[in-house]
């Protein structure tokens, strides 16, 4: 299991990224897009999507934990019942549980929410734990939806040096499948599927 981290994410243009503890717009094709994403792994093994407490309960009960990839919830709280998925008090120890897993996970996900994106991208390519490499942003392009009151860090506020974004067939050879390429609109909301990496 590589040390190497992915963070898959939805954003507004502003890095919002939800609202009332839910995400404020409804993209099924996104939706989709991020299902194969983090499902898609070589036969016999399978990815791990690592998530917060507010993350794992805004999933809708009948479909946690989230299906064919290995659940791994950060939490203080140690008596939080997560069923069948697997608790851990820090994202350090839920990355050590699931470079432990057998059979060997494939790739780790981080999935939300904003302090364990904030948490995850401060992690030094240094660290022993793990290290964010990429992202999947599918950036929310219109409407602004100002209403959003949660935010994940501007990892391109210059602060976060040797992010560069990818070609798109880059970004297909590494999820391995096709994906729709420029502006897409659903629902009357505009956006674009985006992949960024990070130098080590």
């Amino acid at each position: 299991m590589s040390s190497r981290l992915t963070i898959i994410v939805a954003a507004t243009k502003s890095n919002g990224i939800g609202q009332n503890s839910k995400l404020p717009w409804r993209l099924a094709k996104e939706m989709a897009y991020f299902a194969r994403v983090t499902t898609n792994a070589p036969a016999g093994v399978s990815n791990a999507v690592i998530m917060g407490r507010n993350t794992w309960e805004s999933i809708p009960t009948k479909f946690r934990p989230l299906k064919s990839r290995v659940n791994i919830v950060v939490s203080r709280n140690a008596s939080f019942d997560v069923g069948p998925a697997r608790l851990e008090g820090s994202l350090e120890a839920a990355i050590t549980r699931m470079k432990a897993e057998e059979p060997q996970v494939s790739r780790g996900f981080i999935i939300g929410g904003a302090s364990l994106y904030a948490e995850s991208l401060a992690l030094p390519s240094s660290s022993s734990v793990g290290f964010v490499d990429r992202i999947l942003l599918t950036r929310i392009l219109s409407p602004t939806f100002d209403e959003c009151d949660v935010f994940m860090p501007d990892f391109l506020d210059g602060t976060n040096d040797g992010w560069e974004r990818a070609a798109h067939d880059a970004l297909e050879a590494w999820v391995g499948f096709e994906v729709a390429e420029g502006v897409q609109e659903e629902n009357g909301v505009k956006y674009e599927f985006q992949m960024w990496v990070r130098q080590s």
